[in-house]
């Protein structure tokens, strides 16, 4: 089984793959629904993925002394690179970033080519969503649980699944708290 690194915050968990890849999460609280249950069933479970697109990775994963920040690192021959993800804590409800998952992406050197891939398969899988693309990303709407995924980067989709690719710098910030993630567009 793959390792998992752990990012959290007082009311849910999501667990990350050396492969960058978020496997395990429910929303709102530990004990909702899942988004993302790759963890269970990999065709059918949901993901969401940002992984490095090279022949040979070596992958590391850490976090930063005291904090709930998990830092996945990928060196190849092609480049450096690390996400770094994270769930602000000790927000207000009024504050920009509450509720949030942030999933931050830089290539620190060389020319590392990634692609991102978010595939929720709400309640275990068992209620379908629309995704709605716009200017700043998309908005995946299901009958119980909408998300909005904000992105620097262009996306693409299809019924189901979101994804980009890209070689720079890049911003992805999964607000998870729709409301608060429109406000913030």
């Amino acid at each position: 089984m793959e390792n998992y690194g752990i990012i959290g915050n007082m009311y849910t968990t999501a667990l990350v793959g050396l492969n960058g890849s978020i496997d395990w999460f429910c929303y709102p609280h530990h004990d909702s629904p899942s988004v993302f249950a790759a963890m269970l069933d990999q065709e059918k479970g949901g993901h969401f993925q940002i992984e490095p697109r090279a022949e040979t990775v070596n992958s590391q994963q850490f976090y930063w002394p005291e904090t709930n920040i998990l830092v996945t690192r990928f060196l190849c021959d092609c480049g450096f690179a690390e996400i770094i993800d994270f769930m602000p804590v000790g927000l207000s409800q009024e504050e920009r970033g509450y509720h949030w998952l942030v999933r931050k992406v830089r290539v620190i050197g060389g020319n590392m080519p990634f692609r991102l891939e978010c595939r929720p398969a709400f309640n275990y899988g068992l209620e379908a969503h629309r995704v709605e693309l716009d200017c700043h990303g998309a908005i995946l709407r299901s009958p119980h649980l909408n998300l909005a995924l904000v992105s620097e980067m262009p996306l693409d989709n299809d019924a189901q699944t979101l994804w980009t690719k890209f070689t720079h710098l890049a911003l992805i910030s999964a607000a998870w708290n729709l409301n608060q993630a429109l406000e913030t567009r």
